[in-house]
């Protein structure tokens, strides 16, 4: 026994040691899929009759199965292979993007099982139907769920400034939201006696990427996501940059043009948002001001790609300020990887040179020597997938209380 620990308190910390070895072991299944009991021994470094331990207890909870492998290749006995349980439990994933809301029931694993889609009219403040909207898509998903699985979170996306804790829209220029309690409206109307975990978009998609997408070995990495605006999420050291009260990494809101910059929507000129954004794409392809919305962004990428000058002229254009952007954030942050995600991920390529030409310009050369440019694996589902993840977040870290704490009494285990 440790020395001045009584025997309850060594108890308690052993316990605890369980509980986040139980939590770290799902988290490998949910993300990897498929994981062998060696893998999970040697990435947890914890020896074989742990691993079977613990596995044992999250296959008695539904959450996980262990099967053989399917061809091992090797001689002797193979290692099980520990895989997701899809059937047992579930989140409910929103995204709030300025043009569509979407709706998915998403299991452990990372499948989205089902899901619903609306479009968003641009119509200002509109907490009330982005909300009715929503639940309505929630409580279907709900009730399509089988009879024996269990909601266990519910994370959603929003396109704005994120007060952490409550899910409050502080800030969302774009739609003009400005301390909107869409969290804790979007919970009551579901009516299912669960919180919703509310996170940045950018943010989420950032997550999402590192997690799943084009980012995954990654631990330094910079996510933009194009919608109207845009929006950026930065990881250092694998954990996310959130900023001292949660708004940390507003790139879009770096200034790179501040003598003869366009407005933006903050209330500033010359904002990254603004110079590459959708309506700098579309005047810069001299589009009618009535158009928006990403068909509109998709019919300058399609006449570039088909020879016309003006909308290849459009994209170097914009590409050139997106370029000092991401230049200025590889000096700052030296990210192993750069994402291109949202709008960005269709705008890129077309604007690819611009944007390479000023990273070599600009860029110390120490810092540019390994960066890369990747557009989103995940495309436009990455800041829900960023979402499902955000409600998952509490399974993963006790799954076992949690499980306990959602299940209706009929399905408790």
């Amino acid at each position: 026994m440790p020395r001045n620990q009584t025997i309850p308190e060594v108890r308690l910390a052993q316990e605890e040691i369980r509980r986040l070895n139980v939590g770290t072991l799902l988290r490998h299944v949910h993300l990897g899929g498929s994981v062998s009991r060696t893998a999970l021994a040697e990435r947890m470094r914890l020896n074989r009759s742990t691993i079977m331990a613990l596995t044992a207890e999250l296959t008695a909870a539904g959450l996980v199965r262990e099967e053989l492998p399917a061809d091992t290749g090797r001689a002797g006995r193979p290692s099980l292979v520990v895989r997701p349980e899809s059937d047992r439990v579930y989140v409910l994933a929103f995204d709030v993007a300025v043009d569509r809301l979407v709706a998915a029931r998403v299991t452990l694993g990372g499948v989205m099982l089902d899901r619903r889609e609306a479009v968003r009219p641009r119509a200002g403040a509109d907490l009330d139907r982005v909300v009715e909207v929503l639940a309505r898509f929630g409580r279907r998903l709900h009730r399509a769920a089988p009879p024996a699985s269990v909601c266990v979170g519910v994370g959603a996306s929003y396109c704005g400034m994120i007060r952490p804790g409550d899910g409050m829209v502080r800030f969302g220029p774009d739609m003009g939201w400005v301390d909107q309690a869409f969290g804790s409206e979007l919970g009551r109307r579901l009516g299912l006696g669960l919180p919703v975990s509310v996170g940045n978009e950018a943010h989420l998609g950032a997550l999402a990427e590192q997690q799943r997408g084009a980012g995954v070995g990654f631990q330094n990495l910079i996510y933009l996501h194009g919608d109207v605006g845009v929006g950026g999420g930065i990881i250092v050291g694998g954990k996310l940059l959130d900023g001292d009260g949660g708004y940390g990494c507003e790139l879009g809101h770096m200034v790179v043009n501040p003598y003869n910059g366009r407005p933006c929507g903050c209330g500033s000129h010359g904002c990254l948002e603004a110079e590459v954004g959708e309506r700098a794409l579309l005047d810069a392809a001299r589009r009618p001001a009535e158009l928006s919305g990403r068909d509109a962004v998709r019919a300058v990428v399609d006449d570039a790609e088909r020879g016309d000058p003006v909308a290849q002229d459009a994209l170097r254009h914009v590409g050139d300020w997106l370029g000092i952007g991401v230049a200025n954030l590889i000096n700052l942050f030296n990210p192993g990887i750069v994402i291109f995600g949202g709008m960005l991920r269709e705008m890129y390529p077309g604007a690819a040179p611009q944007v390479r030409a000023r990273i070599a310009a600009n860029v110390l050369p120490v810092a540019r020597e390994r960066v890369r440019l990747h557009t989103s694996a995940l495309g436009d589902d990455a800041t829900l997938v960023g979402a499902a993840e955000l409600g998952f977040s509490e399974l993963l870290a006790n799954p076992l209380d949690v499980l306990t704490r959602t299940a209706p009494p009929g399905a408790r285990r």
